[in-house]
């Protein structure tokens, strides 16, 4: 393992880690390594923190107790790592993963998120949807709450095809309860990603930056029942900034469930009424 990824292991699992920090320290280190002026004096004091911090973080250990438990780690400087997600806003520095990583490198995802409270309307949509573009492949990308996220992949998996989970928190704290045992199957034979690791208990922040993951991980986003303010908006707004497709499927005018859905359309997400309009814009 070379000394830059034995780093990241490290920074990661620090009390201390953010985005930010870690990015200032390997910045830091890179500057070192160059020879230019670094100096950690001017850094802000979280980031003085992590750097001593992580050093006493054994990467040995770590990777001993991931191995026995089938937990994979991918870097950011990894060939695993799927290119896509490399683009988007501040990319996750690793990637820690339980499944068939093989679906990483599927080309045709979609995201598909919506509201925790579906509702039959809801279900029925994705059940009226999904047999076509599981017959095309398209692997569905969603966060294994509950609702519509779910119904997504249960019906994934009951088609025959491809699914990814992506969680906030670590695998040791899975959340919400009622689908631990469909984030347990689809560990063993889909794939479940987390950027924390696996003892992190889930924090409210975390939730809406994990969005970001299931967006970047999909050429689109489909949003299939959401309120105005909602975290399936947040995902969708991921998407329209790095430039990916957002559909929406529209409900009643009277029903707030698709407010969000209808705010969408109105700014411009294509309207959904079959999986052909989605395949179209998926070049397929």
């Amino acid at each position: 393992m070379d000394e830059l990824k034995k780093k990241l292991i490290q920074l990661v699992h620090s009390r201390y880690a953010s985005w930010k920090a870690i990015y200032s320290i390997l910045k830091a280190n890179s500057a070192i390594n160059n020879n230019e002026a670094a100096n950690y004096s001017s850094i802000n004091p979280r980031v003085e923190r992590l750097n001593k911090d992580h050093q006493f973080i054994s990467t040995d250990k770590l990777l001993n107790d991931y191995t026995t438990q089938n937990i994979h780690l991918i870097t950011i400087f990894d060939e695993d790592y799927p290119d896509r997600l490399k683009t988007i806003y501040q990319p996750p520095w690793m990637l820690f993963a339980r499944g068939n990583l093989s679906l990483l490198k599927n080309r045709e995802s979609l995201a598909v998120v919506g509201s925790r409270n579906a509702t039959a309307y809801g279900i029925g949509a994705i059940d009226y949807l999904f047999p076509s573009l599981i017959d095309n492949n398209v692997l569905i990308v969603s966060g294994l709450a509950r609702g519509i996220d779910a119904h997504a992949h249960k019906a994934a998996i009951k088609l025959g095809g491809k699914t990814i989970g992506v969680i906030a928190g670590g695998f040791h704290n899975l959340y919400p309860k009622e689908n631990v045992k469909l984030a347990e199957y689809m560990m063993e034979k889909q794939l479940v990603l987390s950027e924390y690791p696996p003892a992190t208990m889930p924090a409210k922040w975390q939730f809406p930056m994990r969005n970001r993951i299931i967006s970047g991980l999909s050429k689109g986003t489909l949003v299939v029942e959401a309120r105005k303010k909602s975290g399936s908006l947040i995902t969708a707004d991921f998407a329209l900034n790095e430039g990916r497709d957002v559909f929406a499927v529209p409900g009643s005018i009277l029903s707030p469930d698709s407010d969000g859905v209808h705010y969408l359309i109105q700014q411009g997400a294509k309207l959904v009424k079959s999986s052909e309009d989605i395949l179209e814009e998926l070049g397929m």
